[in-house]
């Protein structure tokens, strides 16, 4: 996906508050005032001149509040929030980092990583301590409020504009987070809230939508579907699961797998020619990955498990992955292998793959039927069209292989295509320039097809449902 060149760098701030209140009787008529007061103290706080952001990696201070300040003499108010990336350190060796246009078009954004901290103290006044004695029993409530809040800019934005808009948004993020304590609060039992933020389409761009943690996706419907007609979102396909949070680019996945690595291809040079590609996020599996000794056997299962992450990636499902044995067992219980299969090194195909998608993602599937391997040079449209509509990975099957299919480059005039195949075959580390240098994962010709065998493809289509 590449965004707009005019948001160029997301200012991230994280931070944490405590939310406490003395509820006299947590099921009383009162009890919904006093939430509203304490958020209202949290919200005060936040426009307080005791507020205080950190620029992670770097010296830089400000107090947004009382007007910009910071160990950097040359960053003033108006300076533009572009100059702060150049005293910003990166994390490979402590060199600067520089805005490159070839990451804004990757990536889509710089990040900018702040933190959320307080002064702790206070000039002194003249007031005596007191003690008020209190002879009602009371329910005290606290809980941590982990507060994640964005905010995309241009580059020539001042820093003054931007800090404003960093506190506008962390006091919008707790009016939010009380809406969702107060709807799900139950007496004195609470429900922490969760910023999750998504990219949306246009003009919506990076949004944030607080959820009740402990709520699982399949309970929240009825708030997605507010969301959806709030967003003019389709009403056929998920963007607000938790699935679906945007990746930030500066985050790495924490499970070791490369995610769309097809990203980093240039498309083929085709006149005439328009691409047609997979939609949304996938994992690359491929053979001898989770320590499966599947090399020369396991190709669909890889290219299986490829479109599985897919549906999980995208929010569909919320099941992990299934693993080869999980694929054979699916496999029997549907009455399509005999129990001894289970364990086996036996090959599988495009049919037993729709099988498994119905089975344990309740995925449906089309099937192509190719006579032969020349065929596929003449399927620009059919294909073109499913990546289009569906946007899903397409498992291909032919002779004693398997790849995964993830679009076309074709050009309707003359009908000339290219394919872009993610290759289940490689036996390799995750090794990002290794896998597209060599092919792993690249564009094909027509001639990448055995022009004599027959093929099958399977083509997982999208749920309707959000």
């Amino acid at each position: 996906m590449v965004y707009s060149e005019e948001c160029a760098i997301i200012f991230r701030l994280k931070g944490i508050l405590e939310f406490a209140c003395q509820l006299d009787n947590p099921n009383g008529s009162q009890s919904q005032s006093t939430i509203s007061k304490s958020f209202q103290g949290l919200r005060s706080k936040v426009s307080s001149k005791n507020i205080v952001f950190t620029v992670c990696n770097s010296p830089i201070l400000i107090w947004p509040n009382t007007g910009f300040q910071s160990s950097m003499e040359s960053l003033t108010e108006a300076s533009a929030c572009g100059d702060i990336l150049q005293y910003i350190e990166s994390d490979d060796g402590g060199s600067k980092k520089t805005l490159k246009k070839k990451d804004k078009k990757r990536s889509g954004h710089t990040v900018v990583n702040l933190k959320l901290l307080f002064e702790v103290t206070d000039p002194a006044g003249n007031e005596a301590p007191s003690l008020i004695r209190v002879d009602t029993q009371q329910h005290c409530v606290k809980m941590p409020l982990h507060l994640d809040c964005v905010l995309s800019v241009t580059t020539e934005e001042s820093l003054a504009s931007v800090c404003t808009g960093l506190v506008e948004t962390l006091r919008k993020q707790l009016a939010e987070m009380e809406e969702v304590v107060q709807r799900y609060r139950k007496g004195s039992s609470f429900l922490v809230p969760q910023p999750f933020h998504f990219q949306l389409p246009e003009p919506a761009g990076l949004t944030t939508v607080i959820y009740p943690a402990g709520v699982p996706d399949s309970q929240l419907q009825a708030i997605r579907e507010d969301l959806h007609r709030k967003f003019e979102l389709p009403s056929d396909r998920p963007y607000l699961r938790r699935a679906n949070a945007f990746h930030f680019p500066d985050v790495a996945y924490k499970d070791g797998y490369l995610r769309n690595p097809h990203i980093h291809l240039n498309p083929p040079n085709i006149e005439d020619a328009k691409l047609y590609l997979v939609q949304g996020v996938y994992i690359y599996h491929h053979y001898m990955q989770d320590r499966v000794d599947d090399d020369g056997w396991g190709c669909a299962y890889r290219s299986l498990q490829t479109i599985c992450s897919w549906f999980q990636q995208q929010g569909y499902v919320e099941t992990a992955v299934p693993t080869h044995t999980q694929i054979q067992q699916a496999l029997v219980d549907v009455g399509d292998k005999e129990p001894r299969f289970v364990g086996s090194r036996q090959w599988i195909g495009s049919i037993e793959v729709q099988v498994v998608l119905n089975q344990l993602l309740g995925v449906t599937s089309k099937i192509l039927f190719v006579s032969q391997g020349s065929e596929l040079a003449t399927k620009g449209r059919e294909l073109a069209n499913h990546f289009q509509t569906e946007g899903t990975p397409v498992m291909i099957g032919g002779g004693v292989l398997a790849h995964t299919i993830l679009g076309v480059a074709w050009s309707e005039n003359s009908g000339q295509i290219r394919f872009l195949i993610l290759d289940p075959h490689y036996t390799g580390g995750e090794d990002l320039q290794t896998i597209t240098d060599k092919g792993w994962c690249g564009w094909k010709g027509p001639e990448f097809w055995d022009q004599n065998a027959y093929y099958n493809l399977c083509l997982p289509q999208r749920p309707k449902t959000i």
